[in-house]
């Protein structure tokens, strides 16, 4: 649904950014309802405020009307624009500077960045570190199994895994790997969820930093031929990547290089790391009919003591990826202000959401129907956000993971 935590009746407060920003949320001023001439001010926006709603008519009307459908959020993509390789050079990428006041779209390289920042600005990282979590295995029917591995049990070699294919999988199979390694199938989760415990000489961790391959998402593709890619084992891999943990990079990241560092620090941007680590369920499509049914798989993560005064005391914070921003917002809903600590987080960003935290994102080209579209929607706006899309396909940039990104201001 559009309008959260609505009843019959009561008041309701509505952002007016959000309200007349775009076209999508233009469709709820002809419903008849109560709009105060007068708006509320507010202190969170220099160019928003807010007006008080009285709903008029059904509730379960206005329900059906106003439901946020998934269909909403698709666009078309042809599948040469999905970016197989990395470019060359990390900082070669080209960027799409979006601005919402305006309403305009630029393209430039990602070269261009550290000038959109200056001295006040805290620029916000995910310094997660993906693991080489993919391995290729066979069943002893000689059968290819592939195994993501997702988290371990504390203080045990049982893993909880992604296996590719799971039929003709059941407890007690084994799959065996390189180096005489064996998984054990302890117990199935849930229908993509499985329990394996691993039986080899080493620490699952140093076996999978002799063997695994990058956790790549299943549209860049490669064969079981390519074997071990050093290639993509160093850039999918931000270079501040610090705390293992992630299975998926946080990919807005992927454009930095140290010559990119070097001139933010000569501009006096204030760098700050946290840490989210970033599961397999950022690749899942929301595949319910209507937006808020969707559920998010939660993700640990920690901001330090640092971080957060940074953040708080920043003149405006510009986010790096969906995962920075995730993080940031979590932590800041009860005040506003973000706080220090580790936690877990399942929150869920859309059309609708009133950020506290992030002044800017930049971020990479996502897919329809995704969760992270999802977020860029509710950022930049609907309607903004779908033409900037339709720009990029009609200027080629690449898109996903390996592609190009987009700046919004």
């Amino acid at each position: 649904m559009v309008i959260r935590g609505l009843s019959e009746g009561r008041p309701y407060y509505y952002n007016s950014q959000d309200l007349f920003r775009d076209g999508y949320y233009r469709t709820i001023v002809p419903f008849p309802c109560n709009l105060l001439d007068t708006p509320i001010k507010n202190n969170r926006s220099s160019f928003c405020c807010d007006y008080r709603l009285t709903l008029g008519g059904s509730f379960d009307y206005l329900r059906n009307i106003y439901a946020m459908k998934t269909a909403h959020f698709t666009y078309n993509l042809p599948g040469e624009r999905i970016a197989q390789e990395p470019c060359e050079s990390r900082d070669q990428s080209r960027m799409m500077v979006v601005r919402r006041r305006e309403g305009t779209i630029d393209c430039l390289r990602f070269t261009d960045f550290p000038r959109y920042l200056e001295k006040g600005d805290a620029l916000v990282i995910n310094d997660s570190r993906v693991v080489p979590a993919r391995l290729n295995g066979r069943k002893a029917s000689g059968g290819r199994v592939e195994v993501l591995l997702l988290e371990r049990e504390e203080g045990s070699n049982r893993w909880l895994v992604l296996l590719r294919p799971a039929r003709r999988v059941s407890r007690g199979t084994r799959i065996f790997f390189q180096d005489g390694a064996v998984g054990e199938v302890r117990e199935r989760v849930d229908e993509k969820k499985w329990i394996i415990e691993f039986i080899l000489a080493d620490d699952v961790e140093a076996f999978l930093e002799a063997h695994g391959k990058a956790p790549l998402p299943p549209y860049i593709k490669r064969s079981d031929s390519d074997g071990r890619s050093s290639l993509d084992l160093e850039r999918y891999q931000t270079i501040y990547a610090a705390v293992p943990g992630s299975v998926a990079a946080p990919t807005a990241g992927l454009h930095f290089s140290e010559t990119t560092m070097a001139e933010l620090k000569r501009r006096r941007v204030t760098v700050a790391p946290l840490t989210l680590h970033v599961g397999p369920g950022t690749f899942n499509p929301v595949e319910t009919e209507e937006v808020e049914d969707h559920v998010m798989e939660r993700e640990r993560y920690d901001i330090s003591e640092e971080t957060a005064n940074a953040i708080n005391r920043a003149r405006r914070v510009i986010a790096v990826g969906t995962t920075s921003v995730r993080a940031m917002e979590a932590s800041a809903l009860k005040n506003g202000r973000v706080k220090p600590g580790e936690g877990t987080t399942d929150l869920f960003i859309y059309p609708g959401f009133r950020f506290k935290v992030t002044g800017g994102l930049l971020t990479n080209f996502h897919l329809p129907a995704s969760s992270l579209f999802l977020l860029v929607c509710a950022f930049g706006g609907v309607e903004l956000m779908k033409r900037a899309y339709e720009t990029a396909v009609d200027e080629g940039f690449r898109f996903y993971s390996y592609g190009d990104c987009m700046l919004i201001l």
